[in-house]
């Protein structure tokens, strides 16, 4: 029997959660946690009746480590599945191993406030030593790698779509394509129009800093970084179109340049309307992407949360979004003494996710990919211990659950290369 713990119920952890209840009777027991309890009932009334899994609620707040050990202590959990806020991956890492349980998650660890002195001090030697300035990179986790291999536990980083997939991507043109690997360009295409005038597809204050931070790519053993949104191609995607994409800093690239051998560069490509950049753009300007906190007749505030409650929702984009999503991995490099070019990519139609389980595209893409991770964590399929990316473990399982649960991948020889 598999017992799930699941933190986390936003847009994501709601397609992850009904997802599993679809997935072979592998999740027998869900408990689904998160700060705001009410919302977790709701999402185990409307799935009671439709489900042969079984589902109970909790209240934790992740940040509190002792709170997140009390809740594994008492249910028991088999694997946690961490689709909260990335700002609690290394708490909800601390009770995993101190209860000695899994970990799974879909993005890397980030704090919530950048300007803390302690976070400060390593951030700004990271980026002197290593060349890029994002605030989210793996190094905060990877330093749990001999603390879970010792204690004979997996940890799971990244297993959304991208990072997640993509990885899975690269491992499966590794495995099967290529001898050695060139280049990986991975492109973000969202052909989804929701109709506000501005939107996030998911967590504003995440998204919004994601964004408007500098761009940078890995080429010839380094980083190189550029100015924001400065490096600008179009592309005509399969199912959607033509857009324009951008050049962004993404935390797959971090990965893949450890554990793809030879490969020469990895981009990542982003694609973005102009009403969007040029709301985001004013935004910054005038201070509202801040996270520092600003008095306002008598109270603290912060800018971006104070934004991030004016904003729609992104659970609630669903019904109203319309379009297609496709994402996926350009790759060059040599099969048998020989060029090849090879592009593999899935497409995701919004309105197709909203019947099938409420929401948009860009929380169905992430909240598949965690299950089917989960998936190959329970099923042992995936089994090394440790902690990990995506792309270090066998990529075929895990492709084929991706088609078999909503999410099957095209492909083509002959792709148009980016410049």
């Amino acid at each position: 029997m598999s017992r799930v713990l699941i933190i986390g119920c936003g847009g994501v952890a709601s397609v992850a959660i009904q997802k599993c209840c679809q997935a072979d009777g592998i999740f027998q027991e869900i408990c689904i946690a998160s700060r705001t309890k009410a919302k977790c009932d709701a999402l185990a009334a409307s799935l009671a009746g439709k489900t042969a899994t079984k589902i109970t609620t909790a209240r934790v707040d992740a940040d509190k480590v002792e709170e997140v050990i009390a809740l594994i202590e008492a249910y028991k959990p088999d694997l946690v599945m961490n689709i909260a806020l990335p700002y609690q991956d290394l708490t909800i890492m601390d009770a995993c191993l101190a209860c000695g349980v899994n970990y799974m998650d879909t993005a890397n660890y980030e704090p919530e406030n950048t300007d803390d002195p302690a976070w400060r001090a390593v951030y700004e030697k990271r980026c002197r030593e290593a060349g890029f300035s994002a605030y989210f990179d793996y190094s905060w986790q990877w330093a749990y790698r001999e603390k879970f291999e010792k204690a004979g536990l997996t940890a799971l980083l990244g297993c959304g779509f991208d990072p997640g997939v993509t990885q899975a991507y690269c491992a499966y043109a590794q495995k099967h394509e290529f001898d050695t690997i060139e280049t990986v360009d991975i492109l973000d295409c969202n052909g989804g129009d929701h109709g506000y005038p501005f939107a996030t597809n998911f967590n504003p204050e995440v998204n919004l800093r994601e964004v408007s931070a500098p761009g940078s790519y890995w080429e010839n053993g380094h980083w190189v970084e550029i100015p924001a949104m400065s490096i600008k191609r179009v592309y005509d995607f399969d199912g959607v179109g033509q857009k324009d994409m951008y050049l962004l800093h993404h935390e797959e690239i971090e990965s893949l340049a450890e554990n793809l051998p030879g490969v020469r560069r990895i981009r990542f490509f982003m694609t973005f309307g102009q009403s969007y950049l040029t709301h985001m753009k004013c935004l910054e300007n005038v201070g509202m992407l801040s996270t520092v906190p600003v008095e306002f007749e008598g109270h603290s505030i912060v800018p971006i949360k104070f934004l991030k409650a004016l904003l729609p929702d992104p659970a609630s984009l669903g019904k109203r979004t319309v379009g297609k999503t496709n994402i996926g991995c350009i790759f060059t490099g040599k099969k048998d003494g020989k060029e090849k070019h090879y592009y593999i990519y899935n497409i995701c139609d919004h309105q197709a996710c909203y019947r099938e389980v409420g929401s948009q595209a860009i929380s169905y893409t992430t909240g598949v990919p965690a299950m089917c991770g989960a998936l190959m964590l329970l099923t042992g399929k995936w089994n090394q211990k440790g902690v990990h990316t995506v792309e270090e473990f066998d990529p075929d399982p895990f492709l084929e659950a991706l088609g078999k649960y909503g999410l099957p991948h095209q492909e083509t020889y002959t792709p148009v290369l980016v410049d």
